[in-house]
């Protein structure tokens, strides 16, 4: 069979359009695993990445150790924490939210530091607290790089959500597992494809996000937009 025939009978086997293993069930189940992993590490990482990003101090033992963190086989600590905390949700949000940690904690800190150093002078001198420089002057200026971390985090926590099927959870990563145990190739390579769509979908959902719910002076500008721009300045001034 071809990858065709594979999705055909994936999309149309009755068996997949009802009860605790239909699509849209297990869909629905691989959303929540992320969308809870993802809290948890926003929670986590972003107000401590703003602060070190803020003082400046410990910037660069955040970035080894988010470096670290991104070393960790995911599928080893699945297995550590099943053998202390035992089979359960915290099997896997656990391990998704070490995953999604570092990209965010990056982003914080780096959007912060990235901050105009004049434009947080300017705050300070018309008497704002450190609290409010960093609530209303760095974190609007740090934005796209969290978005940017957010977009990462999101992309590698859906594709590792699979992992959850490993320890009797459910998620699309029922299909793999599942599918390989019966040789039901075809389930396989459908539950394949829904995790790539899923990524796509939420690449282009950040994609929009940027482009139209930032500020414009918070987008991210493309070169071809500034080489445009310089070439209308050199006939202008030409």
């Amino acid at each position: 069979m071809n990858w065709i025939d594979w999705l055909h009978a994936f999309f149309t086997d009755p068996a997949l359009q009802s009860g605790p293993d239909a699509i849209p069930h297990r869909i629905a189940e691989h959303l929540a695993y992320t969308v809870e992993s993802l809290a948890w590490a926003t929670l986590l990482a972003v107000p401590l990445g703003l602060l070190l990003g803020y003082l400046g101090r410990g910037a660069v033992l955040a970035t080894v150790l988010t470096g670290t963190a991104r070393a960790l086989p995911t599928l080893g600590l699945v297995t550590l924490v099943v053998l202390l905390a035992g089979v359960g949700k915290a099997s896997t949000v656990i391990p998704l939210v070490v995953l999604a940690i570092p990209p965010l904690l990056v982003g914080a800190v780096e959007g912060v530091r990235g901050t105009d150093p004049q434009l947080r002078d300017a705050a300070r001198g018309i008497g704002l607290t450190h609290p409010q420089v960093l609530r209303q002057v760095c974190f609007p200026a740090a934005l796209p790089s969290l978005l940017a971390g957010l977009r990462t985090a999101t992309i590698q926590v859906i594709a590792t959500a699979t992992v959850a099927a490993y320890v009797g959870m459910g998620g699309l990563g029922r299909y793999v597992i599942d599918g390989l145990a019966l040789r039901k190739y075809y389930v396989v390579a459908g539950g394949a494809v829904l995790v790539v769509a899923l990524a796509l979908a939420a690449q282009l959902f950040f994609a929009l996000l940027i482009r139209y719910a930032l500020p414009p002076g918070s987008r991210p500008v493309r070169r071809g937009t500034v080489r445009k721009g310089a070439v209308r300045l050199r006939r202008s001034t030409g």
